[in-house]
């Protein structure tokens, strides 16, 4: 099925998110949940999309994606042109074929606007764009770098920034083109219409911010440890460029430079924890705006196992009332 087949399948049935900032746990939660309650999982993550981008993405491992379905992850090749347009009508054609199967869908990730591609009743096919203005945001990039227009987009539209990584220089210059050349009109067009006639559970987890940033430098450490660096120097050896937006991704920007000799390796440790926590703090922003996420913070919980108790009461919950109402 090509992208623009699947861009006409219509999501009817109940589904599950899971979403929450970068190291909070959401794929042993997800594990959990999903053997619970039968479910399948959809990936939301911007980078797991990408094959052979795997340490630095997080990437659930072989074993845990034997254990529960997994999908949504190593669809692209690592140069692949993906968008968020691509993302919507992939997977939704994928929680219409889980629904139709009888499984529950299960949207686990931190990527905001992937997320809100699923949630919400938004084409991103209306967005027309505008070669010239873009031509002019490159030459800019260039001169002033990704930061210097991250923070035009911030001033133009703080939620769209909120999304949008400082350093991912393609998805900033094309936020900044589709402000611009939106008209008066298509300008009030509601990008925050909730999917019609569809029941979604929002879920998300958090936890204390000390403890997350614990959990981010730890996890950075065992990126390290478990062979990034040997991930990122494979892929430039076979050709791909460190200028793609996947090779853009936290991690991999930074041990790119390390690798150009621009950095040593603790530096490039140093700004991954850095920037990833800047990352789960922008996150956060983008999710604490959706009122239909129901919050649990693990913190509270005291583990995983007794997070995902709570959660699976709260989807029992959720079934029952879909029950009723039906």
């Amino acid at each position: 099925m090509t992208d623009k087949e699947a861009r006409f399948i219509g999501v009817t049935a109940p589904f599950i998110v899971l979403a929450g900032p970068t190291a909070v746990g959401k794929t042993d939660l997800s594990l959990l949940i999903a053997r619970e309650i039968g479910a399948e999982i959809v990936s939301a993550d911007a980078i797991q999309v990408y094959r052979r981008l795997d340490v630095g993405s997080a990437k659930p491992t072989a074993k845990e994606q034997q254990l529960v379905p997994h999908h949504m992850i190593d669809v692209v090749n690592p140069d692949d042109d993906y968008s968020v347009a691509r993302y919507q009508a992939a997977a939704r054609a994928c929680i219409a074929d889980i629904q139709c199967r009888g499984r529950l869908p299960l949207v686990v990730g931190g990527t905001g606007l992937y997320i809100h591609a699923l949630t919400y009743d938004v084409d991103f096919t209306r967005v027309r764009g505008n070669e010239q203005i873009r031509r002019e945001l490159r030459a800019l990039a260039e001169e002033r770098g990704s930061a210097y227009l991250h923070e035009m987009l911030k001033n133009k539209d703080p939620s769209r920034a909120a999304a949008v990584h400082p350093t991912d220089t393609k998805r900033i210059i094309r936020a900044l083109e589709v402000f611009e050349t939106q008209g008066p009109g298509e300008r009030t067009y509601d990008f925050r219409k909730p999917l019609h006639g569809v029941d979604v559970l929002m879920l998300g987890i958090t936890m204390e911010r000390v403890a997350l940033y614990e959990r981010i430098d730890r996890r950075v450490d065992a990126m390290l440890e478990a062979g990034l660096i040997d991930e990122v120097e494979s892929l430039l050896n076979d050709g791909y460029s460190p200028d793609l937006t996947s090779l853009q991704g936290l991690g991999y920007k930074e041990v790119v430079e390390y690798l150009q000799g621009a950095c040593t390796l603790d530096e490039a440790s140093a700004r991954i924890k850095r920037g990833t926590r800047r990352f789960a703090k922008r996150q956060m922003t983008w999710f604490k705006r959706e009122p239909r996420i129901r919050w649990t913070d693990i913190t509270e919980c005291g583990s995983l196992e007794e997070a995902a108790a709570g959660i699976t009461g709260s989807v029992a919950g959720w079934h029952s009332g879909l029950r009723e109402r039906n």
